[in-house]
């Protein structure tokens, strides 16, 4: 599931990073100091948490003469050995997720910069939700080159999260099952998904968010593939699944409808062709690769042999 670095290829959106993390940097004072010194640093330019593209390319400047080291977050170092910096935010964001402008950011650039902007966006905006110590409550300040906060108080460290999500197409006997959430745009159709809940594997999150969402009883459960979700700190952990049988029962306050669509249905969705049965999921997310891979499996001619349920 690989593809090229350019804008539109199946390079999954927000994978792709080229940046070495140098974590052994981060955690010493002089050599951070110095790769905020040199003269190759550079910082991402954002408009709050909004990405800025200029000729086909995120837009980057040097590090102001007057620029505060503990007012930046370093994200590593390219492959020229700049070292990249992204300025903290001075108020909170006016909105955590995807925009029209940020959606769009996946044409416009090439892949390992929009790698780049989702690291930098998501970090800006767990800083600027956890301003405040979740142990006494009191301030916290940036600490370990922008990857961690402590309290000023109690000396508690806190470290950027990341919430695992499980997005998922069950099959059963040649078909996939999909779901709308309310609110979606008229016709458009997605792979079931939820969030991972505390003590329960990837593949128990699965099994349990596809019996919640439409009742049907999944096993055998396989990982695919992952993507970063920045909006604002989600990790998108895409899996196929069988299912037992296919009736369903669906709990509309969690999606709108749901359905099971055929290989030439998929097909058609994909090639955005009139008259198919759903509005496929853009490229820009995990759910339109899990349903290429899905058809990538099953053969360019669809010569796969329908699957029944496992054992």
């Amino acid at each position: 599931m690989h593809g090229s670095d350019a804008p539109g290829s199946r390079l999954i959106a927000f994978g792709g990073g080229r940046l070495d993390r140098v974590d052994h940097v981060r955690s010493n004072p002089v050599l951070l100091a110095e790769a905020f010194a040199s003269a190759q640093a550079r910082r991402v330019v954002l408009d709050g948490l909004e990405p800025v593209v200029v000729d086909g390319h995120l837009v980057m400047e040097p590090l102001p003469a007057d620029g505060l080291i503990e007012h930046h977050a370093l994200l590593g170092v390219d492959e020229r050995q700049q070292p990249i910096f992204a300025e903290l935010l001075a108020d909170a964001p006016d909105t955590l997720f995807a925009t029209p402008r940020s959606r769009a950011l996946a044409d416009e650039v090439p892949g390992h910069e929009v790698a780049l902007y989702g690291a930098a966006r998501s970090l800006l905006a767990w800083h600027a939700r956890h301003r405040f110590c979740s142990v006494c409550g009191q301030r916290t300040a940036p600490a370990k080159a922008g990857w961690a906060r402590q309290c000023e108080s109690c000396r508690a460290e806190h470290f950027p999260r990341v919430d695992p999500v499980v997005i998922m197409l069950a099959e059963h006997r040649g078909r996939v099952l999909l779901g709308r959430q309310h609110g979606w745009p008229a016709g458009r159709y997605s792979a079931l998904a939820g969030f991972v809940e505390p003590g329960e594997t990837l593949e128990e999150a699965v099994v349990r968010e596809i019996r919640e969402e439409a009742g049907v009883v999944t096993r055998s459960v396989r990982y695919v593939a992952s993507q970063p979700w920045p909006f604002p700190s989600s990790l998108m952990v895409a899996c196929m699944a069988q299912a037992d049988d296919d009736a369903l029962k669906i709990d509309e306050n969690e999606i709108e409808h749901a359905f099971w669509c055929d290989e030439a249905g998929v097909r058609a969705a994909m090639a955005g062709e009139d008259g198919a049965p759903f509005l496929a999921p853009p490229p820009m997310a995990i759910a339109w690769h899990l349903l290429r891979y899905w058809l990538d499996e099953r053969g360019s001619e669809g010569q796969v042999a329908d699957r029944g349920p496992s054992a």
